[in-house]
């Protein structure tokens, strides 16, 4: 009989072939000016041939202040349409469907930004943030207001370029969790104090691209329910603030971490997936949401046992599997749990590829390139 993972899904009319989604990771394989090229889109193809249902690209900057590496793909212009359109018609000639993740990295741009003399923002300055060293500024109004607007183009733009989605980038210590959590949140006008207040800024971004990409168009967020340090955003908050937006009209939540804490352990990066009580880190976040909303859940976070992501979905604690290290070092994973539902991942969640990244690297599994140098 076959797997509920293998079963078709519909997100807003979006048809997913299986429960399997490769949950966005940053690749590195842009050019200098942020546009596709045709090493990554090579890279894609692997991925499409690999089995996943829906592919989400890494994050994609909305706006120049939002931008966090000098090798980003940029969606804050129309330049780069043309580009995007080859990547969405390559992944959908190999039978896969494929959203990009927009995003603003707020005060996280600080370290990039300085290196070309600019200021990086965030929704208020916090002094003596053991978390955040770097120098940022509060934003104004017209800031917000402008950032907004950006997300609502960079959806059009993405929208023309033949994606079958977007999905909007909320948590992970950038913009949008930032505003969320209130810890970092210490405004005192319509942005910050209560919650919604606080989830202001994802209403307003959510209706610029209602209003810019359409009413039908599948719209996704990446929702970071707490944050990875006491005195942060707590879970209370957290998932009500996943109701808010399921209700506000979002098409699917995907459940992960705000703030980043210590690393690892205090980040959406946990390591030391060695035994079962390890894996799935967010699941309890996950069941604790999908059964206070009406809309597609995403479960990500440490997610390797077949079985295991076959009993969160039939348990009902949510609708995908998300993935993003495993497909890091086997693109073709689902393909292999299709044929064989025993098979252990070989990742072994080290976070070299990560290490490697923060360096300036493109996307790559350490284990198998020192593999291929001995």
């Amino acid at each position: 009989m076959m797997s509920i993972l293998f079963e078709p899904m519909v997100i807003k009319g979006m048809e997913l072939k299986n429960r399997f989604v490769r949950s966005a990771t940053y690749d590195g394989y842009a050019d200098h000016t942020g546009q596709v090229t045709d090493k990554q889109i090579q890279f894609f193809e692997d991925l499409a041939r690999g089995g996943a249902a829906l592919i989400v690209t890494g994050i994609s900057h909305v706006h120049d202040s939002g931008q966090t590496s000098p090798i980003q793909n940029s969606v804050a212009s129309d330049h780069c349409i043309p580009g995007l359109k080859k990547l969405s018609d390559a992944v959908h000639n190999l039978g896969a469907k494929i959203a990009i993740q927009l995003f603003h990295a707020g005060r996280e741009s600080a370290r990039f930004l300085k290196a070309k003399n600019l200021e990086a923002v965030g929704p208020s300055f916090v002094h003596d943030d053991p978390y955040f060293k770097r120098p940022y500024r509060s934003m104004t109004g017209e800031d917000i207001s402008e950032v907004v607007r950006s997300f609502g183009d960079a959806a059009r733009r993405v929208r023309e370029a033949g994606f079958d989605a977007v999905q909007v980038h909320g948590a992970h210590a950038y913009l949008l969790s930032q505003f969320l959590s209130p810890y970092l949140n210490r405004r005192n006008d319509q942005w910050g104090g209560h919650l919604e207040n606080r989830l202001r800024l994802h209403r307003e971004i959510l209706k610029d691209i209602r209003a810019k990409a359409g009413e039908d168009y599948p719209l996704l967020i990446k929702i970071g329910v707490q944050d990875g340090f006491p005195g942060g955003l707590e879970l209370r908050e957290g998932a009500l603030a996943a109701r808010f937006l399921a209700e506000w009209g979002f098409d699917a939540l995907e459940i992960s971490s705000g703030l980043r804490g210590k690393r690892y352990e205090g980040t959406e990066f946990k390591t030391k997936l060695n035994r079962p009580e390890r894996e799935a880190y967010f699941r309890g976040w996950c069941k604790e949401i999908k059964g206070e909303v009406d809309v597609p859940v995403m479960m990500v976070g440490g997610l390797r046992t077949f079985a295991l992501m076959e009993e969160v979905v039939e348990g009902g604690e949510a609708d995908f599997v998300s993935l993003c290290r495993p497909f890091i070092r086997e693109p073709f994973i689902v393909n292999k749990w299709r044929k064989d539902n025993h098979y252990r991942p070989a990742c072994i969640s080290c976070n070299q590829c990560l290490d490697a990244i923060f360096q300036g690297n493109r996307l790559q599994c350490m284990q198998e390139a020192k593999a291929r140098k001995n």
